[in-house]
């Protein structure tokens, strides 16, 4: 017997929102960089994005009967973290199951295995992250955990954290935290537009990024000195 759990504590809508403003990149970066999944863990389309908070779910590899089970009880808003081994060589979810998704108005799925159906789900229009596309079939038979705390990716995710994803990769932020880092990116984001504004205006990278001094100290000389 295994007992599911189907009630999680989300973030706030507004929290969610505002750390939807913010690129995975920029998150990652503004928090410490923290919280980055793994990188081969990619959209099928690059243009979609997405935020949302995570619920959970463990399938065998191979199998995605936890994930059917996840579909019925997710929200909307969610995004389903589906860790399943790392398991390459199967499509656990295609275009049936990512109609059930969009009807309910799941945010996302982010998977560490494989997808398929890739052309039907980017028509759809629902944002699917995963670690491989494979046209291998899957069985129902294991049953795992729902909202529990999961590695995946190599990042801790709990229920309800807030899961940010698009062209580059995803990230999580935690709950607790998302006004915090919400702050830091929108710094992170005006300190970065500062610089590019500079360097059009004919600032160049060492000036800009206080280079002078590091590179002198580690020994770095050009032939500009040689010349005087």
């Amino acid at each position: 017997m295994v007992h599911v759990t189907t009630k999680i504590e989300r973030a706030a809508a507004s929290d969610v929102a505002r750390i939807g403003d913010f690129t995975a990149a920029t998150i990652h970066e503004a928090q410490g960089r923290r919280g980055a999944i793994a990188s081969n863990i990619k959209p099928i389309d690059p243009e979609t994005s997405f935020v949302g908070s995570a619920f959970t779910v463990v399938c065998a590899p191979r199998d995605n009967l936890m994930l059917q089970v996840a579909i019925h009880y997710a929200q909307p808003g969610d995004v389903l973290i589906v860790s399943a081994g790392e398991f390459a060589e199967a499509g656990m979810f295609g275009d049936v199951l990512g109609n059930a998704c969009k009807a309910k108005g799941i945010a996302a799925l982010v998977t560490d295995a494989g997808v398929r159906d890739t052309r039907e789900l980017r028509e759809l229009g629902l944002p699917v992250f995963s670690g491989s596309v494979s046209i291998k079939g899957t069985v129902k038979e294991t049953l795992g955990a729902l909202n529990q705390p999961v590695v995946f990716g190599g990042e801790l995710i709990r229920p309800g954290d807030i899961v940010k994803g698009d062209a580059d990769g995803v990230v999580v932020v935690r709950r607790e935290e998302a006004r915090e880092v919400a702050e830091l990116s929108a710094a992170r984001d005006a300190h970065e537009a500062e610089l590019i504004e500079k360097y059009w205006a004919g600032g160049t990278t060492i000036e800009l990024c206080n280079l002078t001094e590091v590179l002198k100290a580690k020994g770095l000389t050009t032939d500009i000195e040689d010349a005087s």
